[in-house]
């Protein structure tokens, strides 16, 4: 416990804008940053998803947008300043390589890439003068290795990695850090109901397909949301101010399997 007073104490007084952050991991870290002390931010396109979030403590404040509109986000972030962004809003699109459109890499890259690079170049300055900032991209292991039938997704995950190394390297003597925290498969409703989907055109039951997909996995389950907020919260800390540019992987040993 006293470990936990110590981390409160070192985040109090902090600010975050957390993207996505009224479900699944967004909410998770939302909630983990505000238990750390921090005044938390949550932005994302669904207001009454956003409100209840802040109505159940997870969050301060809410912001309705969505982050491919760029200049929208220019408008909203004018005048205000966070310590911590976490980027974490985006989906998937799953389709075979050959069936995957422009339109498709299109919205991979500017939910995943544009998004995170236009809300990083408008905090950042705040950040510098401050001598304080932690951007934190939301990753995948698609961002260090490759599947199969979501080749958008993955181009576009390893590309917000490779813009957090080179951000990093461009403000390792300036108090910010860039990083990337890297999930694996997470218990999230959007994995949880593709399960259910499978279940459903094959027969099974959703428990079958979740105890067989996970039987192949080295940690032998989901990683629970929480588990990649704890990561969040460990790079946003004070203390982490030598942790720079890296993708700090959250999957149980699956992509070293």
């Amino acid at each position: 416990m006293s470990g936990q007073r110590e981390g409160q104490q070192r985040l109090a007084g902090l600010s975050a804008l957390v993207t996505g952050g009224s479900r699944g991991i967004g909410l998770a870290i939302a909630q983990a940053l505000t238990q750390a002390g921090c005044g938390v931010t949550i932005m994302g396109r669904h207001a009454a998803s956003l409100d209840e979030a802040v109505r159940n403590g997870a969050a301060k404040h809410q912001i309705s947008a969505d982050v491919t509109d760029l200049d929208a986000l220019a408008a909203l972030m004018a005048g205000k300043q966070f310590d911590i962004l976490v980027n974490n809003a985006g989906t998937a699109i799953s389709a075979p390589f050959a069936k995957q459109d422009p339109a498709a890499f299109a919205a991979m890259t500017a939910q995943h890439l544009a998004a995170p690079a236009e809300l990083s170049r408008l905090l950042l300055p705040a950040m510098l003068a401050k001598g304080f900032g932690r951007i934190i991209n939301i990753g995948s292991t698609a961002s260090v290795q490759g599947y199969q039938g979501v080749a958008a997704y993955v181009a576009a995950k390893h590309a917000i990695l490779g813009l957090t190394r080179a951000l990093a390297l461009e403000v390792a003597k300036k108090g910010v850090t860039v990083n990337a925290v890297c999930p694996g498969f997470t218990a999230t409703g959007l994995i949880l109901e593709s399960m259910a989907d499978t279940a459903r055109k094959t027969g099974q039951t959703p428990e079958e397909v979740l105890a067989k997909f996970v039987s192949k996995k080295p940690l032998g389950r989901l990683v629970e949301p929480a588990e990649v907020a704890f990561a969040v919260v460990m790079l946003a800390d004070p203390l982490a101010s030598a942790i720079n540019g890296q993708g700090v992987v959250v999957d149980g040993g699956e992509s070293i399997a």
